[in-house]
């Protein structure tokens, strides 16, 4: 098959939400080619296939925080609040989207979602010594500041009065 779009643009099109991997429709239609107005329309006359694991809309401050963080101005003029797709939600296009192009780039986007959940498995065992570490690290910098506290202690004590030692002369 041949390779419709690169990994990376798709990739660039994936964001967090809600703890999520999902894709906007705005951006699922354009990389399927057709208006997001038409696309919207295909998902509505479906809507029993795309529970709320599926699909589920963007709320004003998630749409908000996206927008600043993508830092665009092709995001303007939009009416509604976009509809984000989770992975099985992406899979579900599938059998909404007849057209050619939105199969080969539905199974492009399914492959990226796999392979992305297949990286993850694979460095799970890193990626929980990392979490290790940086516990391990947050404790000793607790520690440091313990240490440094009992210093300045000792640094900013008055110095007592000393009885001499030895024998005294009288």
């Amino acid at each position: 098959m041949q390779t419709l779009l690169s990994e990376e643009l798709i990739i660039s099109k994936i964001y967090l939400i809600r703890d999520r991997k999902v894709m906007l429709d705005k951006d699922l239609a354009e990389l399927y080619n057709v208006e997001t107005k038409v696309f919207n329309q295909a998902v509505k006359r479906n809507m029993e296939r795309f529970p709320a694991d599926f699909m589920f809309q963007l709320t004003t401050e998630e749409y908000e925080n996206l927008r600043s963080q993508i830092v665009t101005s092709s995001w303007g003029g939009s009416r509604y609040l976009p509809y984000a797709f989770t992975e099985q939600g992406v899979a579900m296009l599938s059998s909404v989207l007849k057209s050619e192009t939105a199969i080969q780039v539905n199974i492009q986007i399914v492959r990226l979602f796999t392979k992305m959940r297949e990286l993850i498995f694979a460095n799970k065992d890193i990626l929980l010594k990392l979490a290790d570490l940086e516990k391990k690290m947050v404790a000793s910098e607790d520690d440091i500041k313990i240490i440094f506290s009992y210093l300045k202690e000792l640094l900013q004590a008055p110095n007592p009065p000393r009885n001499k030692i030895g024998f005294r002369q009288e």
